[in-house]
Order: structure tokens, then sequence, then C-alpha cells
């Protein structure tokens, strides 16, 4: 199968779904298409096959699998830009069929996993760096069943063991979209003051505020101006963290403090928690505050599309289209472990289109926006914080 065929199934998928809501690209975060469930045969909650667009074939030869974290196959992140991955990769290819496993728990994990390996999965994919261990020892067990996880590598340390040649590490550099946003962030912001925080203090969380503090100090240098970053301090990494990526009244109390300290545009790093940022920028908002933000991991307007006028850009993961083609692959025969990174280059790792700031971005900025991408990509810009990946 080509890659354009894909790459169009992928855009079919995310199309169909952000009207029903109203390798390597910058997908946003479609909502699962309408699915059915069958009893599965473990302690673990109950498989969930679904067809993608095209739907898969009756008697398909091949079976893709995933395993969902615990924010639910609706999370507006992760699990769900990963579920339309898996959709895409049939919507492409009617010899590919595709379901899930939910994990409420992390103690459904290992269960989940052991439940497709006994279903004879051709590839099973994990989602999110807490599934580490319980995919690095599924691979281990099984050398011969292919594994993908995403945003997750040996090389950042997610994954900790010996390295398993069965499974294909699906990591994005999000230090290089992280710093456009930055940039952006400083270049829209009229109080000089921004602001970013994180769910929990992992390495996937504190790289983006890495990035988004590089792109605000760059933006500084180049037009001799001192925007300040609240919520993270680079160098000490030390910085705002709620905890978890669930609880949205702390995100909402986070972003509360910061507009109260001038802070005008806000990056939360948080998941579902940053749906309580954008409460508060709406709340202040009505109050005749003029406050922004930027979204994480997916296009915002998208997965929260009621908060898109908010979102002056979303600084995004290609999880989708990865995930797409580490299905196909497998399903052809070729699949290779190893890793896969997205970057600004390869699309997988990118800023979303601006919405309804379209007109309201300069277009002086804008352009330096363009340059300085190209400035990353070819490597005359160099970014200080490195990704691990």
């Amino acid at each position: 199968m080509k890659h354009s065929a894909l790459m169009a199934a992928a855009a079919a998928v995310a199309a169909s779904l952000v009207i029903a809501a109203c390798g390597s690209s910058s997908s946003s975060a479609p909502a699962a298409t309408t699915t059915t469930t069958s009893a599965a045969a473990s302690s673990a909650p109950a498989a969930t096959t679904g067809a993608a667009s095209s739907g898969a074939a009756a008697g398909s030869s091949f079976l893709g699998c995933m395993v969902t974290d615990t924010g639910g196959i609706n999370d507006k992140s992760f699990n769900q830009s990963a579920w339309a991955g898996m959709q895409a990769a049939a919507a492409a290819n009617p010899s590919i069929q595709v379901k899930y496993l939910q994990s409420t728990t992390q103690n459904d994990y290992v269960p989940n996993i052991n439940t497709f390996l006994g279903e004879k999965c051709g590839v099973i994919v994990t989602v999110g760096f807490l599934m580490a261990a319980a995919t690095e020892s599924a691979a281990k067990a099984n050398p011969t069943q292919d594994f993908a996880i995403v945003d997750c590598s040996y090389a950042s340390g997610c994954l900790t063991g010996t390295k398993e040649t069965n499974i294909d590490q699906l990591t994005f550099n999000t230090v290089q979209d992280g710093f456009l946003g930055g940039y952006l962030a400083a270049g829209m912001s009229k109080t000089g003051k921004v602001a970013t925080f994180g769910g929990q203090e992992f390495g996937t969380v504190t790289i983006y505020m890495d990035g988004y503090a590089d792109g605000v100090a760059y933006y500084n240098t180049k037009h001799k101006t001192n925007v300040q970053v609240l919520g993270w301090n680079e160098q000490t990494q030390k910085g705002e963290f709620t905890g978890d990526f669930t609880n949205q009244t702390k995100g909402q109390t986070v972003t509360q403090t910061f507009i109260s300290e001038g802070a005008d545009v806000i990056f939360p790093v948080a998941g579902n928690v940053g749906l309580g940022a954008a409460k508060a920028v709406q709340q202040a908002d009505a109050s005749g505050g003029k406050v922004n933000m930027e979204w994480v991991d997916v296009d915002g307007c998208v997965s929260a599309p009621q908060y898109c006028k908010y979102f002056i850009t979303s600084v995004t993961k290609g999880i989708t289209v990865a995930v797409a083609n580490v299905v196909t692959q497998a399903q052809a025969g070729s699949f290779k472990g190893g890793t896969y990174v997205g970057t600004l280059a390869n699309g997988g790792a990118v800023l979303s289109p601006f919405h309804d700031f379209a007109s309201t971005v300069p277009a002086s900025l804008q352009a330096e926006l363009k340059t300085v991408q190209s400035g990353i990509e070819d490597g005359s810009i160099q970014t200080p914080t490195k990704s691990p990946v």
C-alpha cells in the first residue's frame, strides 16, 4: 500500500470525526468512531473492535491491537490520537482489522496485553510512558510478537532494560515545536509575561516546557525584549505541576494564579488538566481580560472546539499517522523495531493551524516563525535543549 493512501485515510478519519463532533504527520486527535463491544477472555475490560471509515473486511487476515492508557479512548489526547491511527490503517487497507482494550487503572496493563497475546494480534500498540514496563516485559517474553509504544523510548530512559528489537518506539522531538510555540507566545504577549505548567514531572512533559522557554528566550534575543516565563525555570528544572493529568480544577486554579500575576499566554502541558486552564482563560475573557493560550499534543480546536477561540495554536505530536504507519508496516511484513522520531522536518512535531487567530497573528510574526522553523530544520538555529530521542 502506498504511503499517500495511508495519509489520505488518516485525513479522512480525522475529517469525518471533526464533522461528527460540531513516516509522519501533524495530525490532530479526532474522536473514536462508533464501536461494537465483544467479551474478552480476561478479567480486564472488554475488547472493543472499531472499524475505521472504510470498515475492515470480514475474515481479515491481520489484527492490529491497541491497549489504552487510563485516560479513556476519548481522552482528547494520546489514546484518541493513537486509536485514530489504528482506524486509519484499517481504512486504507481492507485486510487490516483493529481493536482496543481500555485500561481503567495501571493494573490493567498486563492483563490487557496478555489478552491480546492470546488473540494472536499482528501488532500490539501500547499508549504512553506509563506502559513502558508492561510493554518491555511482554516483548522480552514474546520475541516474535511485534510491539509499538507511543511516546516512550530507550534513549529517553522511559524503557530501561536490554533493548528489545521487537518494540517500535514512537517518539517526538517536541523541543522543536515547543520552541516555535514559545517564540509565538512571546510575540503575541502584550504584558511581557507568558506561562507554562505541567501535569506530572516527567521528561516527556518538561521537554515541552524547555522548548517553550527556549523559544521565548530566542524571541527576546532577536527583539531585544524581556518576556518572562512563569511556571518553569529551565536552569533549575523546577516549576509548576498539578500532580496528574485529569484534575481540571487544579488546572483552573494554577492558571488563575498565572493570570493574576500578569501572564496573558498560557501553555498547559497536562492533558485534560488543560481544560481547566481553558476555563480560567474563558472566565478572564468574560471579565474583560485579554488572555489566550496554546494547547498541547493535539490540535485543541479539534479536541476541544468549545475553547478554540482562545487557542492561538497547538504544539502537536503526529501520533495518528505514526501509529497508522507502524500497523501498516506490521501487516506488510516490513515491521522493524527501533525508534521513530517525529520532527519539524518530517511533520511529526509541528504547530497546528492558527484557526481563529489566522488573521490575528501578525504577518511579520508568521514570517518569522517560518524562518525559525527553517533554521531549526537545517541546523542553522540550534535549540539549547536537546531532545533525548
